[in-house]
């Protein structure tokens, strides 16, 4: 019984470091306005991790918006293209299809990419019968943009995988345009550009008019928020004057929050490893410690350290277990939705890793790392969104969240929603809305509210 308790107790303790102190989420959350003050900021934006770039949304949607929209999401190795009939203010209908992305394609030149998009979206609207029809488009391009206006973004650097050659420092707006000119055939307007983030906030403000926020918590993570235009320096339109809009969403890419070592005093020898075998070390560095890319391969590091020290498996681990990339985040949720005392799951995820001698106590420890690396995860975002409702300073706030980690894993919600009520000020109430399909809806909510606007 002596190695079983000696187990679990070293384990407890090498873990602790997974764990952050109600004082490191305060300091957390302190760096974080900080360095959201220094991308709002003309003189310091150039060199600010976190970017706050402008996205020109003005206008949450105020349920009258109608008509036929496009809407294209591309944000990872595949993407949609939907077609959206906004009838009034709940009713709407909503035609999609996923389209793959090869990694040829995804790494290939960015002229291929667009035209490829180009293709499936014609392809789109003949299996749908718009095809003769002049449509506007809303697309959601979920990569770090530098906007100069609603439908002009010029992409600052990709991340997720993709390196097509040609965009980086290019208006994706143009190459999209210049790709359906390339064919001919359809007929498309593509009225705004917009980040998933932005997307989410304006899905769930359709319903819910108090949204103020949009995060994912998905392959990465990023936030998006309501600003005053006066604390934008780089905001390029008319700050004052009689019906002047006084605010503008504000896309944080606060993924790459820490790239300057603000997070140095909190992350891990698991982090460090981590980032030194992704396609951009030093980069993201936040996003490494939170996102759905990332969770499993935290977990299976500690997992195989406390393997190799003997404190699980009887120090025999398997060769998937090694391997790296093999111990899937949605493991994580899983192991985690098992019942207090019951390893059902675990006991499947861990077959499949080819541990099929592990104990019980095995069992407790694996899920025990989960629960360190998915509720850091979940208080790392947290004090982001708790400092940004502090920073808004209204009365009542509604967060829309998207995403597969927020979506899937059994406590990410529960774990967020009491982390951030201990950190916003007492007097401002929050909810956090799960928004329905931020990314496509939301795409063609801007795009309706842009003609709205246009009219």
């Amino acid at each position: 019984m002596g190695v079983i308790k000696d187990s679990f107790t070293k384990i407890r303790e090498q873990c602790k470091e997974l764990i952050l102190t109600d004082k490191q989420i305060e300091e957390i959350m302190r760096r974080v306005i900080k360095e959201i003050n220094r991308g709002l900021s003309k003189e310091t934006h150039a060199e600010a991790d976190v970017k706050c770039f402008i996205t020109y949304v003005q206008d949450l949607p105020n349920g009258k918006e109608k008509g036929k929209f496009l809407a294209l999401d591309l944000g990872g190795t595949n993407f949609r293209v939907l077609l959206i009939h906004l009838k009034d203010e709940n009713d709407f209908e909503m035609l999609s299809k996923i389209y793959a992305i090869p990694q040829s394609i995804m790494l290939g030149s960015g002229t291929q990419l667009f035209d490829h998009i180009a293709e499936c979206l014609a392809n789109f609207m003949k299996e749908h019968s718009v095809y003769e029809e002049r449509l506007p488009l809303g697309f959601t391009f979920s990569f770090p943009l530098t906007q100069l206006g609603l439908t002009k973004g010029i992409l600052a650097r990709w991340t997720k995988g993709f390196n097509c050659s040609g965009v980086v420092g290019e208006d994706v707006v143009q190459l999209l345009k210049d790709a359906i000119a390339r064919r001919g055939d359809v007929q498309i307007d593509i009225c705004a550009i917009l980040n998933d983030t932005t997307g989410t906030l304006m899905s769930c403000a359709w319903k819910n008019h108090n949204c103020r926020i949009g995060l994912i918590v998905g392959t990465g993570s990023n936030a998006c928020y309501v600003e005053r235009v006066e604390n934008c320096d780089l905001f390029d339109g008319p700050k004052s004057g009689p019906n002047i809009k006084q605010h503008v969403m504000i896309n944080t890419e606060w993924g790459a929050f820490g790239d300057d070592g603000a997070l140095d005093f909190v992350r891990t020898e698991y982090d460090r490893e981590i980032d030194q075998h992704s396609i951009n070390p030093g980069r993201q560095l936040q996003e490494k410690m939170i996102s759905g890319m990332y969770m499993g391969e935290l977990a299976r590091l500690a997992i195989v350290r406390f393997t190799k020290a003997g404190l699980l498996f009887g120090g025999v681990g398997s060769d998937i277990l090694f391997k790296r990339g093999q111990f899937f985040t949605k493991y994580v949720s899983e192991i985690e939705s098992d019942k207090p005392g019951t390893y059902y799951n675990c006991r499947e995820v861990l077959e499949e890793l080819g541990l099929e001698h592990a104990t019980d106590e095995d069992c407790a420890n694996v899920r025990y790392i989960c629960e360190c690396v998915s509720s850091r995860a979940a208080h790392l975002v947290s004090a982001g969104i708790a400092a940004l409702i502090n920073k808004m300073d209204e009365p009542s706030v509604t967060v829309g969240v998207d995403g597969s980690v927020y979506r899937f894993h059994p406590k990410f919600h529960d774990l967020m929603v009491q982390k951030i009520r201990q950190f916003v000020k007492p007097h401002i109430s929050f909810d956090l809305m799960l928004s329905e399909d931020g990314s496509g809806r939301g795409a063609a909510l801007v795009a309706a509210v842009a003609c709205r606007e246009a009219q």
